[in-house]
């Protein structure tokens, strides 16, 4: 396999015979990339960062890994930057923590490295995020949105089409479960545990339904907020333990057989269909459904490159940004990690989607992904509501005492004003 990367890096990106750019660097350079860690082959961006290398003699690539919790990374980078000497010169940002990174001065703006004429290659949401107060502080890396994954193998079976609306997903999973009484399904599992996750699913669920889980009609978003409780104490398609899942855990689950829908993120669409999987072959994937009148609504997700205010290597950081960023390096990883590029034209790419012909169904959804609201305060704001959504998920709050806390606590977070400014367009 690491053979055959190599030989893909060389053909496709045409470096390793390419000499070293015009730009200068300083020798000896060592730069160090922290990142979280990232599910595939990992050889893959090792070899990657060999042929940048390879282009900038001198230049050394430290790739240090973080966990693969989000919260533990944002932990790390919160204590190493707030001291202004961060002992890494490149690091990957979750789309919710550029507008908090960049407001408390810890990473440097981009506007250089990125024209805004570029910028227009990426998709919107990915940008958006990480421009604050009209500058740009991180590159997109890879993109994710929330997608619905379901067993298409006993969807055909019982001659039911994908679902495209709620009720359409609870009677689909009803009538699969009765006729598969003695195969220990269940019927839809999905992200509740009270974090980051949770979160995401509320919104995409309450989003879909024309409000919001911050602001917004409030019989709506109460109705969102009861659909969830429901799946488990009512439709009784969501097994109890959903309150203790994650993305790992309720993919295992399905990967496993024991579901017949799940949301999650695309990474999983590779895993599922390794050799060895258990519902290899079986799995089909479709966009969020809806409540009827409408429209689909996944929240936007994926990561960004972003350079630490004051490094002590700015020019060299930005090379390695601009090279994991390029299309031939995003086309690489694609292919060989199953992450999703961020640049637009990628999904036009013959090459590329004749060997991931997925990413047709995924580029409008990508498009479509609405970002949870873009403000440096977000942390805060879905720390605050974690607790009372989680209480719903387990039958601990009503909807409405949920939601009623929920927004009273965003207020004093944040302002009336503050919260119609972050939430306009969202």
């Amino acid at each position: 396999m690491i053979a055959r990367v190599v030989l893909i890096v060389c053909a496709m990106l045409g470096l390793s015979c390419t000499p070293a750019g015009d730009r200068p660097h300083s020798p000896n350079t060592v730069l160090v990339f922290k990142h979280g860690k990232l599910s595939g082959n990992g050889a893959v961006l090792s070899d990657l960062l060999r042929e940048f290398e390879k282009r900038y003699p001198g230049v050394v690539v430290r790739e240090e890994l973080l966990p693969s919790s989000s919260d533990r990374q944002h932990q790390y980078y919160a204590m190493n930057l707030d001291g202004g000497q961060a002992p890494f010169d490149l690091l990957g940002v979750d789309t919710i923590w550029a507008q908090e990174f960049a407001k408390a001065g810890w990473i440097a703006p981009l506007d250089t490295l990125l024209p805004p004429a570029e910028r227009e290659q990426f998709f919107p949401g990915p940008i958006q995020a990480a421009t604050f107060e009209g500058q740009l502080y991180a590159v997109p890396w890879y993109i994710d949105a929330g997608v619905l994954y379901y067993r298409r193998d006993l969807l055909e079976r019982y001659g039911v089409a994908p679902p495209k609306t709620w009720p359409d997903l609870v009677h689909a999973a009803q009538r699969i479960l009765d006729g598969e009484r003695d195969a220990g399904l269940a019927g839809f599992v999905w992200q509740g545990r009270q974090y980051e996750g949770l979160i995401c699913v509320a919104l995409e669920v309450i989003r879909s339904n024309g409000s919001d889980l911050w602001d917004g009609d409030r019989d709506r978003a109460e109705a969102g907020l009861q659909f969830l409780r429901e799946t488990v104490a009512g439709h009784r398609i969501t097994p109890v333990s959903v309150g203790m899942a994650d993305e790992e855990s309720t993919r295992q689950v399905f990967g496993a057989g024991r579901a017949l829908f799940m949301r999650n993120w695309p990474y999983a669409w590779s895993l599922l269909q390794r050799e060895g999987s258990l519902v290899r072959g079986k799995v089909g994937m479709a966009p969020l459904p809806s409540f009827p009148g409408f429209a689909s609504a996944p929240v936007l997700g994926g990561w960004l490159l972003a350079m630490p205010q004051g490094s002590a290597h700015p020019q060299e950081a930005g090379e390695l940004i601009r090279f994991l960023t390029s299309p031939d390096a995003q086309r690489l990883v694609a292919l060989e990690m199953g992450y999703n590029p961020t640049r637009r034209a990628l999904y036009a790419d013959e090459t590329l989607v004749g060997a991931r012909p997925l990413l047709k169904e995924l580029y409008p959804i990508f498009l479509g992904a609405r970002p949870r609201p873009v403000t440096p305060y977000y942390l805060m704001l879905s720390q605050a509501v974690q607790p009372e959504v989680s209480a719903v998920v387990v039958g601990r709050k009503t909807p409405h005492e949920a939601l009623e806390a929920a927004r009273r606590q965003v207020r004093r977070i944040i302002g009336n004003r503050e919260l119609s400014i972050v939430t306009e367009g969202l």
